[in-house]
């Protein structure tokens, strides 16, 4: 008989970047496995390098990174390590991005600008990713910018659980969700199917030519002597929260919940 026989086997490698390496520690541990030691730095100009110091072919890669600022640091430092996954012959590469990059630019509102969120897809669909993981995109569509399969998790559960726990009553009938912008209001009907109770939604209004300011309208809702949950799948800047906290306040609320996925927590949010 010509050629070798061999038996097909599945060989899972977790590589993580430096963006945030105590996440990819916890997920270890979880799988019983250890990261790959991989060698990456930055040259004197800012170029990034990336080495893994083990082999890696024929193996089933996940590459985790945590995208925090400097965010296109980061985003940069995945992308070579996908692509040194290619050239060293990986058999599969799944790309676990808990915070998608970009994901607010999924669409253009006014002429002459980018798809951001698009093209962060296209870059790692041409650096060699088969997959991409991630939690709670900004829009449920950015699925669809990927060429490939895309894992969207979400937190709903492990949020809804606490909230109710800490917050719930019988029948909830105390709690109202509350949709800080027109956005997510397909987000606050499926918390408030998980906890059965109403549905409050804030009319927001931004200004195109400002970025990270938000002018608050009205609420829509019943809301006076109620435990507003307010839900978002990220908190940059906190200024829609801040200003729909304050604005459910004004219109009588006992309580006000923020709820999160991403807290980026950039410049005045903390």
């Amino acid at each position: 008989m010509s050629g070798l026989e061999i038996s097909s086997s599945k060989n899972l490698l977790l590589f993580t970047g430096r963006a945030y390496p105590e996440l990819a520690e916890e997920v270890a541990e979880e799988l019983g496995v250890t990261s790959v030691p991989t060698s990456a730095y930055e040259f004197a100009n800012g170029e990034i390098f990336v080495r893994f110091e083990e082999s890696v072919r024929g193996c089933d890669a996940f590459v985790l990174q945590s995208h925090t600022a400097p965010i296109n640091t980061w985003v940069m430092e995945q992308l070579l390590m996908v692509d040194a996954l290619k050239r060293a012959s990986a058999k599969r590469i799944t790309v676990v991005m808990p915070f998608y990059p970009y994901a607010r630019q999924d669409k253009k509102h006014r002429g002459r600008e980018p798809i951001s969120a698009r093209l962060i897809s296209d870059l790692f669909l041409t650096a060699g990713a088969d997959r991409l993981m991630t939690v709670d995109l900004h829009t449920a569509q950015i699925q669809g910018f990927f060429d490939g399969p895309v894992d969207h998790l979400f937190a709903l559960p492990l949020l809804a659980d606490h909230v109710e726990a800490k917050w719930g009553g019988d029948d909830n009938d105390g709690l109202v969700v509350v949709s800080p912008d027109a956005g997510r209001v397909r987000v606050a009907e499926r918390w408030t199917d998980r906890l059965g109770c109403g549905l409050a939604i804030i009319h927001k209004r931004r200004d195109p030519n400002v970025p990270n300011e938000v002018k608050v309208g009205e609420v829509v809702g019943q809301v006076a002597g109620k435990t507003c949950i307010l839900v978002d799948d990220m908190i940059d800047t906190g200024g829609t929260i801040t200003k729909a906290a304050d604005l459910l306040f004004e219109n009588g609320a006992a309580e006000v919940i923020v709820t999160a996925t991403h807290g980026v927590l950039s410049g005045p949010a903390m």
